[in-house]
């Protein structure tokens, strides 16, 4: 292989593998992409169902710790992603969210011309391929399916009339006219299997675009640079040191932790912070790793007697046996499940402009990130709060590229995210008190002695933590942002032929998932790119 190419990504994630699909559509642009992980084409990937079996492993994870958090009581979360061709798009629960029209018209407030929601809504449209057909908010014909679930799970209903019932809005389509209101997530899935980011945009051509390059098991070490001007990157593959380069540009797409870790360990952040680690400061750009922004998160949990619910018990395995023999026949039911498969956006005051928190309604008990089991069959409830406050940071523990950063989401560091989360926690808790749903209750088996503002803030602490949407440590900014790391045209400020493409450049976190806005955002980036190489942007 020759090891030099047009552009060069560092990053097989979801905004990677949408903007090395793009690219690669020009047969004259040679694309090299680089992952660490695997092919991501097992059945723990395809099979929606196995995303249990990754949460608490490795299989397919960096599975990242953050340090001990103050306002989690001291407690350090875990910060799970995804280490496969499809990064985090390979074991997330699949739910298709873009986040609110004020997100992004936020974003070109801010100075990021071309960022607004009329400005993104195209690249959106342009990626997905709804089953249930095109309009002013969908596409039919792009390369991600996204498709209505195929569980066929009576708790739908159930969930739905315990909505009415509480006095809350139904809302078929949290993507269309608006977002308010709760009812079933649509999912990244084609016919019951996943449809990761590297399931839509590469798989369809490996073997066949001669001009794609996909280098999995490579570890990028840091980004080489003559002069200015980024020209390639040295990497690990098969336990050796290699050199890859790029003619036109090096992109990260590594993600929220590892793109800012890359560009620090190749010279460009803090230059104080730099120097205390012995590394040489190619451009002093003080935004690198900081403005991270997370949704902090809360669950409830409740044990019920169903089988259709999962969980742990004979007759739950028997019921599992059968569900296995379903998904193989014809992929519907359980096994195609991305267990969140109810929620919606929920307002915490009639003033808001936009829903304050996100409901993940879970058809089984998720305690510690599934860290911890339960013998029993139940339901869980997440509530995250939207637009926190605080903000934390990505560093460096050391000047290998190979050991885990430092990562500090720094939860609960403006006390008016608690006091968001403690009227969160009292809407969510409306809903699961509504009939349809409180009847069916076993055992309340985090909340039942739950009462008090101040045992709720108690609650919060000791058991919060991560939705993982962690986004914004290379901050896209105008001249005016001192924290800009990328320009509106993600191009990394102060060097050369260096951009930055991931959920990373976000300035502000999205209302919503942030799976999709990767996706839109590598759409986006390829035109960005082929606009300066001589290709022509997508339509």
């Amino acid at each position: 292989m020759d090891p030099t190419f047009d552009v060069l990504i560092i990053g097989g994630g979801s905004a990677g593998c949408a903007l090395a699909g793009r690219l690669s559509e020009d047969p004259h642009l040679s694309v090299a992409l680089v992952e660490a992980g695997g092919r991501g084409d097992s059945a723990l990937i395809t099979t929606p169902a196995a995303v249990i079996a990754m949460l608490p492993t490795r299989i397919n994870n960096w599975a990242f710790e953050t340090v001990p958090q103050p306002g989690l009581n001291g407690r350090r979360g875990y910060q799970p992603r995804g280490r496969t061709l499809g990064g985090t798009s390979a074991i997330n629960a699949m739910v298709y969210v873009r986040g609110h029209a004020s997100d992004y018209d936020h974003w070109a407030a801010l100075g990021n011309a071309g960022w607004s929601y009329a400005e993104v809504l195209p690249y959106f449209k342009r990626a997905e391929c709804n089953t249930r057909g095109a309009d002013d908010y969908h596409g039919d014909a792009g390369p991600l399916a996204v498709a209505d679930l195929r569980t066929d799970n009576p708790f739908h209903d159930i969930f739905r009339r315990a909505a009415e019932e509480a006095g809350f809005t139904l809302n078929p389509d949290f993507n269309g006219a608006q977002q308010e209101g709760l009812g079933v997530y649509q999912a990244t899935q084609i016919n019951g299997e996943r449809c990761s980011a590297a399931r839509a945009y590469l798989q369809p051509w490996l073997g066949t675009r001669a001009n794609l390059h996909i280098l999995t098991q490579t570890r990028a070490q840091r980004v080489l640079f003559e002069g200015r001007r980024a020209v390639g990157a040295e990497v690990l593959r098969g336990g050796r040191r290699e050199t890859l380069r790029a003619r036109r540009e090096v992109v990260l797409a590594a993600g929220a932790f590892h793109s800012p870790q890359l560009l620090m360990v190749s010279g460009i952040g803090d230059g104080e912070a730099l120097q205390r680690l012995g590394i040489e400061v190619r451009h002093h750009l003080p935004g690198v790793g900081r403005n991270l922004q997370d949704h902090i998160d809360f669950i409830f949990g409740h044990t019920i007697d169903s089988l259709d619910l999962f969980g742990f018990s004979p007759r739950g395995i028997v019921r599992a046996l059968r569900e296995f023999v379903r998904y193989r026949r014809g992929r519907r039911g359980m096994l195609t499940s991305n267990y969140a498969e109810c929620g919606g956006f929920l307002k915490l005051s009639p003033d808001s402009p936009a829903p304050d928190i996100q409901l993940h309604f879970v058809l089984g008990i998720v305690d510690d990130h599934a860290r911890k089991l339960h013998l029993a069959h139940g339901i869980s409830c997440h509530v995250c709060l939207l637009r926190p406050a605080s903000r934390g940071s990505v560093t460096l523990a050391s000047t290998d590229a190979s050991d885990p950063p430092l990562i500090d989401p720094a939860f609960y560091a403006e006390p008016v995210d608690l006091e968001r989360m403690v009227e969160g926690f009292k809407l969510t808790r409306r809903l699961l008190e509504a009939p349809s749903l409180a009847r069916l209750y076993q055992s309340d088996l985090f909340t039942a002695d739950v009462h008090s503002d101040a045992q709720i803030r108690e609650v919060l602490r000791n058991r919060g933590d991560t939705v993982y949407h962690p986004v914004g440590t290379c901050r896209m900014g105008n001249d005016n942002d001192a924290l800009a790391v990328v320009d509106a045209q993600l191009r990394v400020r102060g060097v050369e032929a260096l951009r930055v493409v991931d959920a990373s450049i976000m300035p502000t976190i999205v209302g919503g998932n942030t799976n999709a806005p990767a996706i839109m955002i590598g759409e986006k980036a390829a035109d960005l790119i082929k606009a300066t190489s001589g290709s022509d942007p997508g339509g």
